[in-house]
């Protein structure tokens, strides 16, 4: 079936995109900018930007100061981390749907084929 084949390409070329993905980090990166009182000025004023990289450890949130360099490398891999979790998300459900459609095919009486195909909107 043309379906079972074009979902297992996509299943085969989101493996391959996984492969490439490099550095990942969990967690976040977050530009501040902190006020602080002047001596002798009246309202304080923002300084910054600092970076700041924050991500869970043991059920605790732990931060970290980044220089400008490390922020940009860091939001590689968060980002690159996002994408991880998206293409796995993808690869179950295609994998799931290929069982859905295997278990059609694979046996059961022609109307009880038919209804499966039509609630998982595929026509054979």
């Amino acid at each position: 079936m043309k379906e079972i084949k074009r979902l297992e390409a996509r299943r085969e070329m989101i493996l391959e995109e996984m492969r490439g993905l490099r550095g990942m980090r969990r967690g976040s990166v977050m530009e501040q900018h902190l006020k602080v009182q002047v001596k002798g000025k009246g309202e304080p004023e923002l300084r910054g930007p600092y970076w700041l990289y924050t991500r869970k450890v043991n059920g605790k949130s732990v931060g970290e100061r980044l220089s400008e360099a490390e922020a940009g490398r860091f939001r590689e891999e968060v980002d690159s981390f996002h994408r991880f979790q998206a293409l796995c998300r993808e690869y179950a459900e295609l994998s799931e749907r290929l069982g859905e459609l295997e278990d059609v095919l694979g046996g059961g009486s022609e109307e009880k084929k038919r209804r499966r195909l039509r609630s998982l909107g595929t026509r054979r």
